[in-house]
């Protein structure tokens, strides 16, 4: 009776997915993307689409719904990706179970974009000054199996902005879960992401010095400080399914689905697969289907390798995505200590 309570909430929560669906018109209007900039290694070689069996540290990004069916008390990842445009990302993240109470789990996402040369209006060339933005993503999330086929999982996380004096501070939410079929092992999850009032940016470069209507005209201008508008996040929704298609005797054949209904872009679907060689050794592949011309990102691969160091493993995992134009493909590598 319980499970099937669960069924009817994640099919109401899925038949309100249509109500975010983005358009071309809504491209580019939403911020803080790096929110959306996938960590993961692992998922990152199936194109993300593994959203109903991903599991331990790496559902921490893509569906917290997952962190409770790790099967290590403990797991570790250091991931470092080298972007387009010359962008590095470095994540970290841990996950601890907690017994009945749950699993715990924290990241820290952290995206440098390089040096800019300062440009203003009254020197459009260059002011000779360089400036750094920084952005970081904190998460703290928890996951808990409600019962022995469903799993619950929630993220909060906080936003921090820097770009010259200028800070935006906010805070999102996620939300996800899975559920198994117990159907040939049947998977599915649903996630909804990046949930969370508009940030805005504040700072000295956004403060003026002005004379105030009725002051003593003889008096010392004020200094003003102003604000941005807000930005929204960029709010996004998922479901997904996995299916193990082929047992052979040393390795099973994974395969992916997934669609994303997102709020700014247009709505689009994933495919991914991955074949596990006696657990140790994996080989992925996956591909991203949008109506999107502009969109830079397809195809994407990877492989991983786990290393027994005594009773504890090390996933050593790598993943690129290739991209159509201009840039060279985009990198990561990640290290994975389950204890």
């Amino acid at each position: 009776m319980k499970t099937t309570r669960w069924i009817v909430l994640m099919a109401l929560t899925l038949t309100s997915a249509p109500a975010l669906a983005g358009s071309p018109e809504r491209l580019g209007t939403s911020g803080a993307d790096e929110m959306r900039i996938g960590v993961g290694v692992r998922s990152l070689g199936m194109g993300g689409a593994d959203l109903g069996n991903i599991s331990g540290v790496e559902a921490l990004f893509y569906n917290p719904g997952g962190l409770a069916m790790g099967t290590a008390p403990t797991e570790v990842m250091f991931s470092y990706s080298r972007l387009i445009a010359d962008m590095d990302l470095n994540y970290v993240a841990l996950t601890q179970k907690m017994g009945n109470v749950g699993t715990l789990g924290i990241s820290v996402k952290a995206l440098s974009v390089g040096d800019i040369e300062r440009t203003t209006e009254s020197a459009p060339d260059g002011t000779g000054e360089i400036f750094s933005p920084t952005f970081a993503v904190i998460g703290l999330s928890y996951g808990r199996e409600l019962t022995d086929r469903v799993a619950f999982g929630g993220t909060i996380a906080y936003l921090n902005e820097d770009i010259l004096q200028e800070n935006a501070r906010g805070f999102s939410l996620d939300f996800g879960f899975q559920y198994d079929t117990d159907y040939r092992g049947l998977r599915f999850g649903l996630a909804m992401k990046n949930v969370g009032p508009a940030p805005e940016f504040t700072g000295t470069d956004l403060e003026r010095l002005q004379q105030v209507s009725g002051d003593d005209p003889n008096a010392a201008k004020r200094a003003l400080s102003s604000s941005s508008a807000g930005f929204e996040l960029p709010t996004y929704f998922q479901f997904g399914l996995s299916y193990p298609a082929v047992h052979m005797p040393q390795g099973t054949l994974t395969l992916h689905g997934l669609y994303s209904s997102n709020s700014f872009m247009v709505d689009e679907g994933r495919l991914g697969a991955e074949y596990l060689y006696r657990k140790d050794y994996a080989l992925r592949a996956g591909y991203k289907f949008t109506s999107d011309g502009s969109d830079l990102f397809g195809l994407t691969y990877g492989v991983g390798l786990r290393m027994a160091i005594g009773t504890s493993h090390l996933w050593l995992d790598y993943a690129g995505e290739q991209v159509s134009d201009f840039f060279d493909d985009v990198q990561h590598v990640a290290l994975t200590f389950q204890f």
